[in-house]
């Protein structure tokens, strides 16, 4: 079973005025073929569905805690995208056209499905596929394709940045870019453990250099990009069997942190009553909080 915490991953400024076409693109790290919520659900069916735990525990491990990872990476684009989505319209009288915007926003269904906030598909509304889900049975054939699909998902990440400069977008992919680049290598490890194949050989495809991105650097400086967390709290830990040694890119030692991250508030939106969002009123507030403290 899952430990929920009511925090994010790491702290996103929160904007003065956003971008719904930034929000857009932002919007393929999420439900795209490579994004999150792939890499989350390839994850958790194979964690799921793992055979032989108790035999092979150290591969069991990894991707059991990489999968609480990944809960936190959907969590966290989804966030940016509602932050993203912050200014676009105003609460003004309805015959006035308050989310004219929306007409000319490349994703109106910001607009006319989800009240200006996440939505559980890509760049283009396309929703999220259960075929993109890939759990075979075979463990090597299944490190393999995470090892792929890592790689697919930085190579829209390092795209997607250079679409936008909004400064909250830009933290974000920053930040997955650096956990993204981390387990590219776990995988690698882990291919190298069970089949005796160095696939480190094969980076960088892509590069897994993050210096040249700005907002990569400040998560760099903390040391993220050698860290795995084991996400629970006296399990997992066997995957220090495999996230050991030197990380092939920084040469510094790799660490297994018992736990998850510190983590960062979570973003309060605002009220958008020009969506009817999310539709209480003063007088509505006011009795539902009567019935709330009618039994303290």
């Amino acid at each position: 079973m899952m430990k929920r915490v009511n925090k994010i991953l790491i702290d996103l400024p929160i904007p003065e005025h956003g971008d719904m076409n930034a929000a857009a693109a932002v919007q393929e790290l999420l439900g795209g073929k490579f994004g999150e919520m792939s890499t989350l659900n390839n994850y958790m069916f194979q964690s799921f569905n793992f055979r032989g735990k108790k035999k092979l525990k150290p591969f069991y491990d990894l991707v059991a805690s990489i999968t609480a990872e990944e809960f936190g990476h959907v969590e966290l684009v989804a966030n940016t995208i509602n932050l993203l989505s912050i200014g676009n319209t105003v609460p003004t009288g309805p015959d006035t056209a308050p989310l004219q915007n929306g007409k000319d926003a490349r994703y109106s269904l910001h607009f006319t499905t989800t009240a200006q906030t996440a939505y559980p598909g890509d760049s283009m509304g396309r929703p999220w596929n259960g075929e993109y889900v890939t759990n075979s049975g075979n463990l090597v054939a299944d490190l393999l394709f995470n090892y792929l699909l890592e790689i697919g998902a930085r190579t829209h990440k390092m795209r997607v940045y250079e679409m936008t400069t909004h400064p909250t977008a830009l933290t974000m992919i920053g930040y997955l870019l650096v956990r993204g680049g981390t387990h590219i290598i776990a995988y690698a490890k882990a291919i190298e453990m069970a089949t005796g194949v160095d696939v480190g050989k094969m980076l960088p495809v892509p590069s897994l250099d993050n210096n040249k991105f700005d907002y990569a650097r400040p998560f760099m400086e903390q040391g993220l990009y050698n860290v795995l967390y084991t996400w629970g709290e006296e399990d997992y830990r066997d995957i220090n069997q495999i996230w050991k040694g030197k990380n092939p890119e920084t040469g510094e030692q790799l660490r297994v942190i018992h736990g998850m991250p510190e983590g960062a508030p979570v973003p309060d939106f605002p009220e958008l009553p020009e969506e009817f969002a999310p539709g209480i009123d003063r007088d509505d507030y006011l009795r539902i909080l009567k019935r709330l403290q009618s039994n303290l």
